[in-house]
């Protein structure tokens, strides 16, 4: 279920224990069935004690212990970095413009950042506020509660895209512009997207987004194309999380091996 490809890029990025040299314990899991099991999790949406032990992905809580480890050491952050580089150094990263949206997922077991839902008569969610490129490849994602106004989440966005490497010169962090629905039509927000060197290019109310709401739309379609985002499951938000950030990065993947 691991290409070779992604784990040649992911291995680097693991965090390395020490076996201790006296009473070293069982031998652990190596890393890369490990993360066959998480992915297998994410595709399925299967719950971490079912995880059939006979794929030889270790236990439920192997799989999830690893997956909280390496999302505190920002393995998926940085590996979303070196994948944006990629495409970014092939000329395949469309910084002439950038899509957001938001997208609200049912939170069954509640737990941190979940609200009442205001479109699923209050019952408990959560919100995935997305910002791609302008060919859909997802450049930072952000989980909030899920009553949280969606404008409020249009700068944070701007600030979660990483710096992306791959060109010669500094490392881009902005497009050029802001593609937004009638959700985010503020004009202090459009002053401060404008502050920053970006054209806001956000529908009035009554209006809609036109023709580039698709791209964000087919994004979501891809994000929740893996179960376990379909519905929320995680009462911790840090693992919800880290299964969004590694859909992003398995994402980015699948855009880097289409242009090859």
């Amino acid at each position: 279920m691991v290409s070779d490809g992604l784990w040649e890029r992911i291995e680097p990025l693991l965090p390395r224990k020490e076996r201790r040299f006296r009473h070293p314990g069982r031998k652990p899991l190596p890393d890369r069935q490990v993360l066959c099991g998480i992915m297998y999790v994410l595709h399925t949406g299967i719950q971490w004690e079912y995880l059939p032990g006979e794929l030889g992905f270790g236990s439920g809580m192997t799989c999830w212990r690893r997956l909280r480890d390496w999302n505190e050491a920002d393995v998926w952050q940085r590996l979303h970095e070196v994948l944006l580089a990629e495409l970014n150094a092939a000329a395949k990263l469309d910084w002439s413009r950038a899509v957001i949206d938001s997208s609200h997922v049912r939170a069954l077991k509640g737990g941190f950042a979940t609200g009442p839902s205001p479109v699923d008569r209050g019952r408990a969610c959560s919100k995935h506020h997305l910002i791609t490129d302008g060919r859909g490849t997802p450049l930072a994602v952000i989980l909030t509660v899920g009553n949280r106004n969606d404008v409020t989440q249009l700068l944070p966005l701007l600030d979660a895209i990483p710096p992306v490497r791959g060109r010669v010169g500094r490392p881009r962090r902005k497009p050029d512009s802001l593609f937004a629905d009638r959700g985010y039509d503020h004009d202090i927000y459009r002053d401060y997207v404008r502050a920053r060197g970006i054209v806001p290019a956000i529908a009035r109310r009554g209006t809609g987004l036109g023709t580039y709401r698709w791209i964000v739309e087919r994004s979501f379609a891809w994000l929740h194309g893996f179960k376990r985002l379909r519905i929320r499951w995680e009462r911790r938000a840090d693992i919800h999380e880290a299964f969004l950030h590694l859909a992003c990065c398995l994402i980015t993947l699948r855009q880097i091996n289409s242009f090859c």
